[in-house]
């Protein structure tokens, strides 16, 4: 590792003890500025996370860090009571600074956190097997399970309404009607497509609102690469990238296991022919999420599991649109056209997940038996 200047600065503000030995930058991230930095402790190499919170997406670091603090704490201290092994290895761990604080400020007043390395480990990006789908399902739920009974008052939400489907399907009606480019000529079909199932966006919120559906503790981004999966044992032992962590429903983190993890295109294919949803990865997800959730899943989000994936990539869908009309000003795009040719591959998923949702909730059934 090689001395890096900003760093070497920043690494003060905590309390890390030991020898400095370098540090550089890590991971493909594209919100937080990543660094991994390494100590010599009695005489151990030890390594630290150390991240920046990008205020421009997360406006609150403060409430962010507030959250991470509690979920984490909450985590390793069931799985200490358990008599789990490896403790820091099974939950993130979060370096105070100097004074107390989960967090850091600098001299420009930039928010910092570091977190102890979790080695032995490493994340992915792409699931290559059922095995992967099922590990990553089971971390999942194993974090709902642990932070599902956390005391104190509800958790801040570092993005409001970040699921909220039918907030999200109003602000396109809002934008379609105004079309600020001139692109809703090029998305005739796509918006047709979203209107026909207007009436998907409001289940889960009623089901909310009737008391059927409890608010719990959801991570909100369970895409595979925020799981460690242990280098020697290939199984799923830590849940990382908490900044969404908040109050929401279940069935969110479960409907996004089921749009990231269950067709084998990428998220921009332009060749929708490539995008389906796989019955076998879905039932690993099913089989994971069960082992470690079906505890404290009630009845009513067990029956919309296969539902919930339907919905999800649908609102995404739906995010990829407003932003297309919008003129691409929340995701980055890398060419035209790009946040639609994201949205036209969600919306042939949900399509493919339609056309196999009966299948889909009899493989809940069978395993739920």
């Amino acid at each position: 590792m090689s001395l890096n200047a900003p760093i070497a600065a920043i690494i003060k503000g905590f309390t890390i003890f030991g020898s400095y030995l370098g540090s550089r930058p890590y991971g493909g991230g594209h919100i937080n500025d990543t660094y991994v930095a390494a100590f010599s402790q009695s005489g151990t190499r030890v390594r630290y996370i150390f991240q920046r919170i990008n205020e421009n997406v997360f406006k609150n670091p403060v409430a962010l860090m507030d959250n991470v603090r509690r979920v984490t704490e909450e985590s390793q201290a069931k799985l200490f009571r358990a008599g789990v092994p490896d403790v820091s290895r099974r939950a993130l761990k979060v370096i105070p600074s100097v004074d107390g604080r989960p967090y850091f400020q600098d001299a420009d007043g930039k928010t910092w956190r570091c977190y102890l390395f979790i080695e032995g480990a490493r994340t992915y990006d792409i699931i290559q097997s059922e095995r992967q789908a099922f590990q990553a399902a089971r971390a999942f739920g194993e974090f709902q399970a642990l932070v599902a009974e956390l005391p104190g008052d509800r958790l801040h939400e570092t993005i409001p309404n970040f699921h909220n489907t039918r907030s999200r399907f109003d602000r396109l009606k809002e934008i379609a009607g105004t079309d600020p480019h001139g692109r809703l000529k090029e998305v005739h079909s796509e918006w047709a497509f979203v209107q026909e199932r207007e009436s998907f966006v409001d289940v889960l919120l009623d089901l909310q609102a009737q008391g059927e559906i409890p608010e719990r503790i959801t991570h909100n981004d369970t895409k595979l690469n925020n799981v460690m999966i242990d280098d020697a044992t290939e199984t799923g032992i830590c849940v990382i990238d908490l900044d969404t962590v908040m109050p929401g429903l279940a069935l969110y983190d479960f409907g996004d296991m089921v749009r990231t993890a269950t067709s084998p295109a990428l998220e921009d294919e332009k060749d929708l022919s490539k995008v389906r949803l796989q019955m076998p990865m879905f039932a690993a997800l099913v089989r994971g999420y069960m082992s470690s959730a079906g505890s404290f899943l009630n009845q009513a989000e067990i029956g919309h599991l296969a539902f919930s994936g339907k919905l999800i990539t649908l609102e995404i869908g739906i995010r990829f649109l407003t932003d297309y009309l919008e003129g691409d000003v929340y995701f980055k795009v890398k060419r035209p056209g790009h946040n639609l040719d994201r949205c036209r591959t969600q919306l042939t998923l949900v399509k493919s997940i339609e056309e196999q949702e009966e299948a889909m909730e009899a493989v809940v059934r069978t395993i739920e038996s």
